[in-house]
């Protein structure tokens, strides 16, 4: 039995444009989640929470979180611009991370969270669904 691998131009740009898409998204991603963690850092007063909130961290903290996150999720993007393996599982783990600090960030900025988490479930999706020929 022999394995075929088809090497269309057609299916070969389709992985490109796959992998390419994938990478801006993390980027994206990525960048998004940086602003976040400096807007964080800078300005503690620029976020308001019920004293309530069982994941209290000091906004510092959070920020510091967001901006290490950032950084990896960026050098993935990297990594996936190049087409490394290693990046696409990087990338549905970093995205997976992002997701829940996001969901853990929601009291401080609902809608910037809900933007990344969004971001985050389409990146998911586009290195998963990413298939190389």
């Amino acid at each position: 039995m022999t394995t075929q691998h088809s090497d269309h131009p057609v299916q070969q740009g389709f992985a490109a444009i796959g992998a390419i898409g994938a990478a801006i998204l993390l980027l994206v991603g990525g960048v998004l989640e940086l602003l976040q963690g400096i807007s964080a850092v800078a300005e503690d007063e620029l976020f308001v929470v019920g004293p309530e909130y069982i994941y209290q961290l000091d906004l510092t903290a959070w920020g510091w979180i967001h901006i290490v996150l950032a950084i990896i999720a960026i050098a993935i993007a990297i990594g996936l611009f190049t087409g490394a393996t290693w990046a696409r599982v990087g990338a549905i783990c970093i995205a997976s991370l992002s997701i829940i600090i996001n969901f853990l960030w929601l009291p401080y900025f609902p809608w910037w969270s809900v933007l990344v988490i969004a971001i985050d479930l389409i990146i998911i999706w586009a290195v998963a669904t990413w298939r190389t020929v």
